[in-house]
């Protein structure tokens, strides 16, 4: 099946959400989802599509230091496993890079460890920061200099 990685809309903001537990599972992180990046960072809010729907999506930004800020990644629960997560952040990384970025970034909870090891089998480095989140809220960090190659 043909998967294609194109800005996200409006109405794949809305159908994400409505999927939420697809992508999340009983991890309920739907106000983390905010609308308003894809209508102010539609250039790099990505959603991988396909004939049968929203397989996956990237949610995010490039600061003004240059730094191309991951705010949510997501792949659907049968498309696990094929690649998809390394793509998305691929075509997120090279529309990062369009608008001035030089490095990424993102963030999980520290008992995250799916997203931790996934971000480091990308070459992140990752990093526990104190009260990253607010006092006693620790964060796993990870940073990577760009361009990044996924097949790393």
């Amino acid at each position: 099946m043909d998967i294609r990685i194109v800005p996200a809309r409006v109405a794949d903001f809305h159908q994400v959400v409505t999927d939420h537990p697809r992508y999340w599972g009983e991890r309920d992180l739907r106000a983390l989802h905010l609308l308003a990046l894809v209508q102010e960072f539609g250039s790099t809010c990505l959603v991988a599509r396909a004939e049968d729907g929203i397989r996956g999506y990237v949610f995010g930004f490039v600061t003004p230091d240059g730094t191309g800020y991951v705010h949510l990644i997501a792949t659907r629960d049968d498309a696990r496993g094929t690649g998809l997560g390394r793509r998305l952040y691929a075509a997120f990384a090279e529309a990062a890079e369009r608008h001035g970025a030089r490095q990424l970034k993102a963030i999980t909870s520290i008992e995250n460890t799916g997203s931790i090891a996934f971000h480091r089998s990308l070459g992140f480095d990752a990093k526990i920061v104190g009260d990253y989140n607010g006092p006693g809220r620790d964060m796993a960090v990870f940073h990577r200099d760009l361009p990044l190659d996924v097949a790393e």
